[in-house]
Formats: structure tokens, C-alpha cells, sequence
């Protein structure tokens, strides 16, 4: 599998261009497209999700802009100084990420939240592609198994010797590491899989990795 460059236009999944057309009928001024991701041009921090939600990055055309996933993602963010401001509601609100970049598995929202095999494996050359252009040493956090094997499908690297964990450090190359979350999903925060001093805690280890 190659890497490629983001194409905003992209509409290589037929199950996802259609769900995508019907989603632009019933909510016109939705964004309803590939979602390129957002932050810093050379990060030192990749962060890696799924994909994009219905009423969040899919309509706003951010990652983890608007729904509830972000809320704590960019809280967090703010805390450990790595984005400028507290929330992120609108592209246009003048949030900054610093040192690091969002990005997600999947760039089209898919139905019920849940890409197929192959799409995510059509998907993966983005991926592949911002993985390529980060600095050698740089971290990268998987919020969630399914980024998590996407990460490792990037760099040809078998899942089995990899297995998915929360707070989990993986040494995938000299220099190149994964560090494991639980997706900051409405489900795993209300159900408490996920709290945010958990959460902190994942995301204060991959920051301070980065940066040391």
C-alpha cells in the first residue's frame, strides 16, 4: 500500500460517498466530506482517532470539533499545553495546536460509527502518508484499538506483536513509539471505561515521550 497525499474530494468508498450524499440531503450546511486533519505541521505528537462523528467533525469539518469526544480531547489538550484554548467548537474559533496534530483512521464518517475492513484499509494510504512526514522520533497516541491497527497497518507492522492496551508504550522502530488509549468516545466516558484522569494520564505520557 502506498501513501497519499489528502484529496478532500475523496470518494474511493462507495458505501461511504452514499452515506455521505444522504447525510448532505438531510443536513445541507453539513461539511459531509473527507475531513483533512488539523494541528501542527511537523508535530512531534500525532494523534490518532477513528473517525469522524455525525454531529462533530462531520459537520464542522475539524477533528473532534463539536460532539462531546472533543470536549475532553481539547480540555486535555489545553491542560497539558499543547492546544491554545480550552474547546474547540468551530473551525474558525482560532483554537492552536501546539507540537501536535489530529487526525483519524478514517476520513469519512461512516455509518453507525463503524468503518468496514476494507475501508479502512482503502483509507490507510492518508495515514500512511502523515506518519511518513513526521519527524523520525516522533509519538503517535491511538484513542482506540480500531487507530491503533490502523497505525500499525501505516508501517506494515503486525498486529500481534502489538496488542492494543490502555497507557500501553509500544517500541515499533528506533525513535518511533505508540502509545495506547481508550477512544474519549460519549460511551466511554459516561460509562467510566474511560475517565478524564485516565485520559490525562495517557496523553501526559505520549506528550512528555515527544518532547524528552
Amino acid at each position: 500500500m502506498s501513501a497519499a497525499r489528502f484529496d478532500p474530494n475523496c470518494r474511493a468508498c462507495p458505501r461511504l460517498a452514499a452515506h455521505l450524499d444522504r447525510v448532505t440531503e438531510t443536513h445541507p450546511d453539513y461539511h459531509a466530506r473527507p475531513v483533512a486533519a488539523f494541528g501542527a505541521a511537523r508535530p512531534r505528537l500525532l494523534i490518532v482517532g477513528l473517525a469522524p462523528g455525525m454531529h462533530g467533525a462531520n459537520r464542522t469539518g475539524r477533528p473532534f470539533t463539536g460532539d462531546h469526544a472533543g470536549i475532553l480531547l481539547y480540555q486535555t489538550l489545553h491542560d497539558l499545553g499543547l492546544a491554545s484554548q480550552q474547546m474547540g467548537a468551530a473551525p474558525d474559533d482560532g483554537l492552536r495546536l501546539l507540537g501536535c496534530r489530529i487526525t483519524n483512521a478514517v476520513k469519512c464518517l461512516p455509518p453507525e460509527n463503524k468503518p468496514t475492513g476494507q475501508e479502512i484499509r482503502r483509507c490507510n494510504a492518508y495515514l500512511r502518508a502523515e506518519i511518513a512526514a513526521l519527524p523520525a522520533d516522533a509519538v503517535v497516541l491511538a484513542l482506540g484499538a480500531v487507530a491503533h491497527r490502523a497505525v500499525l497497518m501505516a508501517l506494515d507492522l503486525p498486529p500481534s506483536r502489538f496488542p492494543f492496551a490502555h497507557g500501553k508504550v509500544h517500541r515499533l522502530a528506533p525513535g518511533r513509539r505508540l502509545v495506547d488509549c481508550y477512544h474519549c468516545s460519549r460511551y466511554n466516558t459516561q460509562t467510566g471505561r474511560l475517565t478524564p484522569i485516565m485520559f490525562q494520564r495517557a496523553l501526559r505520557r505520549a506528550r512528555d515521550l515527544a518532547l524528552n
